[in-house]
């Protein structure tokens, strides 16, 4: 299952019925589970580990050193889950010591062409990356997030789970959940009804979500009135509780 071109160190750890492409390089401290399946001139450094079932695309690039001036050569680590798939020319870099050591990505989740994670980056499941969409360090992305194509995010930004980003969207603050935004710098447009639809959402639990966000985001009110506002629907509904407390906790602002 290994074409007799691909490079594999000794000391890398590869489930027995792992697919390795042409030309590809795994390096040590490499551990891989079942059934993954690695394209051709894919090159994987370690300290990584890769969970079952994810298929990478030719050219992709993962656990290399971070890009920070920093990093010094120090072990940290790139954790991937199970079940994702990397398209062409991903690049996913380990973490640094300064942030905590490691980079992580979760279950189920897309990297379409040219998608960037960078160090320190934590991704959760279910997640889509569109082609170009690209993380800076210390970035925190919640399940169900789909970024659209050439999304751009800066450095500890945070998104919360089930939202969405336009094309092109440049973020600059925290995205909160259920929030779809857009623009450069972004801005928030709404709840991802749509999004939240086909995922199950009630239509009441949709409408609460879009009241917190008018009197949240959108209203340039008394922020303690708008939260007594709230307090209700954060008694009836847990999301609401979620996308309140995201708001109130965020450092960075969020996006209005």
């Amino acid at each position: 299952m290994i074409h007799p071109t691909a490079i594999v160190d000794p000391s890398a750890q590869i489930a027995d019925d792992c697919e390795i492409g042409a030309y590809s390089i795994i390096g040590a401290d490499v551990e891989m589970g079942t059934g993954c399946q690695i394209g051709p001139h894919v090159v994987i450094h370690g300290p990584t580990s890769i969970g079952d079932n994810n298929r990478v695309f030719q050219f992709a690039s993962l656990g290399e050193a971070p890009q920070d001036l920093k990093y010094n050569g120090e072990p940290t680590r790139l954790e991937i889950g199970n079940n994702n798939t990397v398209r062409e020319y991903v690049t996913m870099n380990r973490g640094t010591v300064s942030g905590g050591g490691l980079t992580r990505v979760g279950d189920d989740n897309l990297f379409m062409g040219y998608t960037h994670v960078a160090h320190d980056c934590l991704i959760g499941d279910h997640t889509i990356f569109s082609n170009g969409a690209s993380l800076a360090g210390h970035v925190v992305v919640g399940d169900h997030v789909i970024l659209g194509g050439f999304t751009l995010v800066h450095q500890f930004s945070e998104i919360g789970a089930h939202a969405f980003t336009g094309m092109g969207t440049a973020v600059n603050r925290d995205v909160p959940p259920y929030v779809m935004a857009s623009g450069n710098h972004a801005h928030a447009i709404g709840i991802n009804k749509n999004g939240l639809k086909r995922r199950g959402f009630s239509d009441a639990l949709i409408a609460a979500l879009h009241k917190a966000f008018l009197l949240l985001i959108k209203q340039r009110g008394n922020r303690a009135e708008a939260l007594e506002q709230v307090s209700g629907l954060c008694d009836t509904h847990p999301e609401v509780r979620e996308f309140v407390d995201f708001i109130t906790s965020s450092k960075r602002g969020v996006v209005r």
